[in-house]
Order: C-alpha cells, then sequence, then structure tokens
C-alpha cells in the first residue's frame, strides 16, 4: 500500500475531562525525522511520544504539538508560614504603638498578601502519559488516514505513467528489431549509388554489406537494456501493489536503473524514431520521480 508523506491528524480532549490537544502534521523528508513540541514541564515524555510516531510512520517530517487547557490543571494552596509570621509580628508591633486592643486576627494575616496562594500541581509524567497516549493515537490514526487517501491517489497517477513508459517500452523493442534491415537497405543504395558515380559496372560485395550490417546491429542491439526496463517496471509495480509499508526509497532507486538502461538505449540506437520514444521516456522518468519524492 502507497502512502504519502504529507498530511495532517488532530485529536482534541475527551469527553471524560481530559486536557490534552495533539496535532500532528508531516511532509517530505529522505529519511524519518520527528520534531516534538511539549509543555517545558513534559520534556521527559518526548522520548515516548518519538516512539510513538515512529510506529505508524516510517519516512517524512513530522510534527508534533502537544497542547494542554490550563484551565484545567490542578492547584493547591502554599501557605507562606515564614511571611505570615513576619506579618503577624509587624501588626503585633503596630498595634501596640497604636495603643489598640484588637489582637492579630487569621482573617486579617489571610488577607495579606503572597500569605496564602495558589499553585499548578507539577504534573506526573506517568500519570500525564496514560491521560495523553490515547489523545496522540486518535492524532496518528487520522494522519496516517489522511497519508493513505494521498497515497491512494498517487499510486494511480504511479501506475498509469508506468504503462505509458512500457508502451515506449515496447514501440523501443519493435523499431530495434527493424533497424538492421533497414541499414542493410540504406548501405545498399548508398553503395549502389557510389558505383554509379564512378561508372563502376559491379554489383556491391554481399559479404562485406553482410559484415557491415553485423556489426551495426551488434552496436545498436538493446534486447538486454530492454529486458531489465521491463524488469524494473514489474518490480516497480509489484511495490505499488505490494502489502503495508515503505516503498519510496526502493522505487527511488528501480528509477535510477530505469534511467540509467534508457539513456543507454539512446545512446545505441542510431534512429531518429527510437530517440524520439527515448526523449518520451526521460520526461516520464522525470514525472514519476517528482512523484516519488512525496512517497513514504
Amino acid at each position: 500500500m502507497v502512502r504519502s508523506m504529507t498530511g495532517y491528524g488532530a485529536a482534541e480532549p475527551s469527553a471524560d475531562g481530559g486536557r490534552w490537544w495533539v496535532e500532528v502534521r508531516s511532509t517530505n523528508h529522505r529519511f524519518l525525522e520527528v520534531v516534538v513540541r511539549l509543555p517545558r514541564e513534559l520534556g521527559a515524555l518526548e522520548d515516548r511520544v518519538r516512539a510513538a510516531v515512529a510506529e505508524r510512520v516510517r519516512r517524512g517530517r513530522v510534527e508534533v504539538l502537544v497542547r494542554e487547557d490550563s484551565g484545567l490543571r490542578p492547584r493547591e494552596a502554599v501557605v507562606d508560614t515564614e511571611l505570615a509570621r513576619r506579618y503577624a509580628d509587624a501588626l503585633e508591633r503596630l498595634r501596640r504603638e497604636l495603643g489598640l486592643a484588637e489582637p492579630v486576627t487569621l482573617g486579617a494575616l489571610l488577607a495579606l498578601p503572597e500569605v496564602v496562594r495558589l499553585e499548578e500541581v507539577r504534573p506526573d509524567p506517568e500519570a500525564t502519559w496514560e491521560a495523553l497516549q490515547p489523545v496522540l493515537q486518535r492524532a496518528l490514526e487520522r494522519l496516517v488516514d489522511m497519508r493513505t487517501k494521498e497515497g491512494g491517489r498517487l499510486a494511480a497517477d504511479l501506475r498509469e505513467r508506468l504503462g505509458r513508459l512500457e508502451g515506449w517500452v515496447e514501440r523501443v523493442a519493435q523499431r530495434a528489431e527493424e533497424l538492421p534491415r533497414a541499414y542493410a537497405q540504406r548501405l545498399r543504395q548508398r553503395v549502389a549509388e557510389l558505383l554509379r558515380s564512378l561508372e563502376v559496372d559491379q554489383p556491391p560485395d554481399e559479404a562485406r554489406l553482410a559484415l557491415e550490417v553485423a556489426a551495426f546491429a551488434d552496436r545498436c542491439d538493446v534486447r538486454e537494456e530492454l529486458v531489465r526496463l521491463r524488469s524494473h517496471l514489474e518490480e516497480a509495480r509489484a511495490l505499488l501493489e505490494g502489502p503495508d509499508g515503505p516503498v519510496g526509497r526502493k522505487l527511488e532507486f528501480l528509477l535510477q536503473e530505469m534511467q540509467r538502461e534508457v539513456n543507454t538505449v539512446g545512446s545505441k540506437a542510431a534512429d531518429l524514431e527510437v530517440t524520439r520514444a527515448v526523449v518520451e521516456m526521460k520526461s516520464e522518468l522525470e514525472a514519476i520521480r517528482e512523484q516519488v519524492q512525496n512517497v513514504e
């Protein structure tokens, strides 16, 4: 199954009081690169997030953004006892200096700044991971779904282009069989014209002509290249139809091999029709290469 390297997935907190949002987006990359953005206090979970991504994605640059609903963070009341004691001593001195009879009360102390403050409870990594993991998995599932759908469209386009390549290969194969005969005919015509221009009344040397035609046929023989091209095309189709897994790097390698064989065909077959076919094949290979850059 072919998958694209581009995609997006997001998941919101569950209805049972969760507070985590996760966004995952992926773009093209030669290898797997995972960039994780977590709240600073959850840095210890970065490796777990990376591992979860690597289980679902094999290739591409994947950015994971984890956000928290800070309004749902647990908080606790913290009493600054030392500060309260200093406040109490200062108020007691003030009471005596002013001659007040009322004692310093707890309510008066609690109303003073910073005696009691609310602080967010530092998150426990294990408990946080239990809450975060299912949200992350939902986001990854949606990412993979999008990459799979896009991969299906890429695969359809690649199959069509491979079909056109196969058609050009067969045209070249058919023309390559005709080249020695066409060359022999042209050679005989040239020799006959040359003999007439020299006013030499003798038939051409058929043995010499046969040797020349045989040498030409050997030079322009592209059967081996065409056999390898057909083999590479079959392998590429098998990858597109194969089981789930990354195929982009293998397709890139096959394209390099196809390009090599097409170049050799173009250099061997000194024929206008074959040259045109080679140009078309190179153009198709370039289009396929651009598409494969998006394949996982």
